[in-house]
């Protein structure tokens, strides 16, 4: 679905344009079109293809979506992918940017993705003097966007990872604490993997052989490197942080099963003299001095529970009771 396709020239807007006229306004070497699609047709996708001589593979990508974020060279144009994250609920949420970049067009196409980039375009259109550099500036503008948003679900992230610290310590709720911290891994994984990709990618347009298209925007793609080497590097921390946690975690519940063994074994031990006593007056040999005595029984019954009495004082005093 096509949502807007603009032509300017000298950083202004020249037009509103249709879909027939792109071609006549991309020949001006003073001009560019910057069109913006949604959820991209095979068939719209082939008319942008025929309007911006857009190469055959990046086509064939861009149809078919699920990609790896990437910037690729194809003679004179860029071809990017970008990934777009959205925390909804719980969960996140994954979406595409696929953008073509030509020396006088723009054409990005947006998929799974419930936030737009009118804002990017008014924002472009507000500092003609930065528009004025042409095409390369607007595939910043929109890489800037799609980083920008990651700041948010990164905070989430980092929010719900506080969220468990605050609770790791109370009883009970370590089998709990260790299930939300592997959903948490996970989202930092998934977020790792948009993320790492996309900063090797953007690292290729600022410094060292840097493709004709992007040289004079060299420093606003090393902004965006930066920003993602930021993201990447808390990610980082996230990820060591939720790993000592599930240690902890699992010491915890190690903890608590030898503390359970400790009574146990107190308690066996308690048991196992009552065993050994009546093991052994329990036998019935004719002669056992004890087995005619009045007193013997009481007497009995006494030692056991006196040696039973005292050993559970010294396991009360040692903490295992």
């Amino acid at each position: 679905m096509l949502i807007n396709c603009v032509a300017y020239q000298d950083g202004k807007k020249l037009a509103d344009l249709p879909i027939d006229d792109i071609s006549d306004y991309v020949e001006r070497p003073d001009c560019f079109v910057w069109v913006a699609l949604l959820d991209a047709t095979p068939d719209e996708l082939k008319q942008m293809q025929h309007e911006f001589s857009l190469h055959e593979l990046a086509v064939e990508d861009a149809q078919r979506g699920h990609q790896r974020p990437k910037i690729e060279e194809y003679g004179d144009s860029l071809f990017a992918v970008v990934k777009t994250v959205e925390m909804v609920g719980d969960e996140l949420v994954l979406g595409e940017v696929d953008v073509f970049v030509g020396a006088n067009y723009v054409l990005s196409s947006r998929t799974n993705c419930s936030q737009g980039f009118l804002g990017v375009r008014a924002r472009a259109e507000r500092e003609p003097h930065l528009l004025r550099q042409g095409s390369a500036f607007v595939l910043y503008a929109l890489m800037d966007a799609v980083v920008d948003r990651y700041f948010p679900v990164l905070d989430a992230l980092e929010s719900e990872l506080e969220a468990i610290e605050d609770r790791m310590f109370d009883s009970g709720t370590e089998r709990v604490n260790i299930e939300r911290l592997y959903q948490l891994k996970r989202k930092v994984m998934v977020l790792r993997h948009v993320v790492g990709p996309l900063m090797e990618a953007v690292g290729k347009l600022h410094g060292g052989r840097v493709p004709p298209l992007a040289h004079d925007t060299q420093e606003y793609f090393r902004d965006v490197h930066d920003h993602l080497a930021r993201i990447n590097a808390t990610l980082d921390s996230i990820r060591d942080t939720i790993s000592t946690a599930i240690q902890v975690n699992l010491s915890m519940v190690a903890i608590d099963e030898s503390e359970v063994n400790k009574q146990l074994a107190a308690w066996a031990a308690i048991f196992a003299v009552f065993t050994a006593f009546a093991g052994i007056w329990g036998m019935n040999f004719k002669f056992m001095p004890e087995l005619d005595w009045q007193y013997g029984y009481p007497a009995a019954v006494a030692v056991m529970c006196g040696a039973c009495g005292y050993m559970y004082y010294l396991f009360k005093r040692s903490g295992w009771l």
